[in-house]
């Protein structure tokens, strides 16, 4: 039987060079050092990201509370209380997990007793450990169902444990309106509308 010997147009064509190239241990070492030196250039910038990540966070889910207890004065025509809660007792903890509650009996107190429970509106988690709010020593924010206050104007004050500068405020007027600082003019602290830097105490 006859062999036929069949040619390929495109032949595979075999690499026989042995050699391979890589990082020398001098240039190994360098590219580690420069590596090095990076990181440790952006470790503090990602750690202030991070931190005023977290109070943005904060002061918006705060202000969010204020304005959902506001809303639901007017709306249930009913007297709204803010408050840390402590066995059914403001306290000035403010930190720590806020209740916002229609305060049925006017008695300042959060019952939930089955017999006469007070309206549960909203409630919002405590702060990452370490980081401060406090507002003016008061116990309580409390709306009437006009959506005024009828505690003192105040103002909220988030300070962050790891860098007290980055201190942002949510200012609560006697209409029961709110505003939240900003950074006017981009020296890295937040500023009132009067121009004042917002302090941590």
């Amino acid at each position: 039987m006859p062999f036929f010997l069949i040619k390929s147009n495109n032949p595979q064509k075999v690499n026989y060079n042995n050699s391979s190239k890589g990082f020398s241990l001098v240039e190994l070492m360098i590219t580690i050092a420069v590596a090095a030196i990076m990181i440790t250039i952006a470790i503090p910038s990602m750690t202030v990201f991070l931190v005023k990540m977290r109070i943005d966070n904060e002061i918006s889910q705060l202000n969010r509370l204020v304005l959902s207890a506001r809303n639901s004065a007017i709306t249930m025509e009913q007297n709204v209380i803010i408050c840390p809660l402590e066995n059914g007792v403001c306290t000035t903890n403010w930190q720590n997990e806020l209740t916002a509650f229609i305060d049925l009996d006017n008695n300042g107190l959060y019952t939930d007793d089955p017999l006469a429970p007070d309206t549960l509106v909203k409630i919002k988690a405590a702060t990452t450990a370490g980081d401060t709010i406090t507002y003016a020593g008061q116990t309580s924010i409390r709306f009437a169902p006009t959506g005024t206050l009828t505690t003192a104007a105040s103002i909220f004050i988030y300070c962050p444990q790891n860098d007290k500068s980055l201190g942002r405020a949510i200012v609560l007027s006697i209409s029961g309106r709110t505003y939240v600082t900003t950074d006017a003019n981009n020296d890295g602290h937040d500023e009132f509308r009067n121009g004042g830097n917002v302090i941590c105490p």
